[in-house]
């Protein structure tokens, strides 16, 4: 059986990508609830912490990837782990059209990790390459949006399944919306830093076990599918239980 090594630091970081994320969702609950008064579709205050809460989780699974296939991961461990991902993906959806039957999930982060996790392995081998195409993937959006409104790219990308894309100039409704366009770009530069940190700095670098307050953080970012699909069902349970008991 094929092994591969994790690295603690790593899993730091999305540990604390993932603690971000809750109480993210939590104040999104209470809003949703009526206990407090916020606008998470419009406000900066929200919408950038999503973003960069995102960024930073994909980056990492970019970084990720590059330590796997660093170590040898074959395509076999790689589509079991997949697989995992799109039957989470399935479930965030059919989940979403119970709570939000007209503005359900149907390319959220799950959704568009399954698609980029594959472009990223398969682009693993364009090394520096990956730099500069990251960046363009990230501008692609505002320059699709400006090609909209010059008439030079059609308006049907808008639609569903295209939008999937993100060359849109209007946002779908739904509750979750990470397009592979410009997230890719968020997922390339995270392979390539990996795949720089591993020719220029020794593995152990990325082990920080003697740091014990950040122990249970790296236990998080181990889990960290496991959490993403029972954070939300915790957090609503107890604000339910909460409001009965009050």
């Amino acid at each position: 059986m094929q092994t591969t090594f994790r690295f603690d630091a790593l899993d730091v970081l999305r540990g604390t990508a993932m603690l971000w994320m809750t109480a993210f969702h939590f104040c999104f609950d209470l809003a949703s609830a009526g206990l407090i008064q916020q606008n998470f579709y419009n406000d900066p205050f929200w919408t950038w912490q999503r973003t960069c809460i995102l960024s930073l989780f994909l980056f990492c699974a970019g970084f990720s990837q590059a330590l796997v296939l660093q170590q040898g991961q074959s395509w076999q461990r790689f589509w079991r782990r997949w697989w995992q991902i799109v039957a989470c993906a399935v479930l965030v959806t059919l989940g979403s059209m119970l709570m939000f039957p007209r503005s359900y999930i149907y390319f959220g982060v799950l959704h568009s990790m399954a698609v980029m996790l594959i472009a990223a392995r398969l682009t693993a081998s364009w090394g520096k390459w990956l730099w500069p195409l990251g960046l363009l993937a990230i501008a692609l959006p505002n320059a699709a949006l400006y090609a909209i409104a010059q008439g030079w790219l059609s308006s049907v990308f808008n639609a569903v399944p295209l939008n999937v894309l993100g060359l849109i100039s209007i946002k779908p409704v739904t509750e979750d919306y990470v397009p592979i366009f410009p997230w890719l770009g968020v997922m390339w530069w995270g392979l390539a830093a990996g795949q720089w940190w591993w020719l220029k700095q020794p593995a152990r670098d990325l082990h920080i076990s003697r740091y014990r307050i950040l122990q249970p953080v790296a236990f998080l970012g181990r889990w960290s599918l496991s959490y993403y699909m029972l954070h939300q069902p915790v957090l609503l349970a107890g604000l339910w239980l909460w409001a009965r008991l009050s």
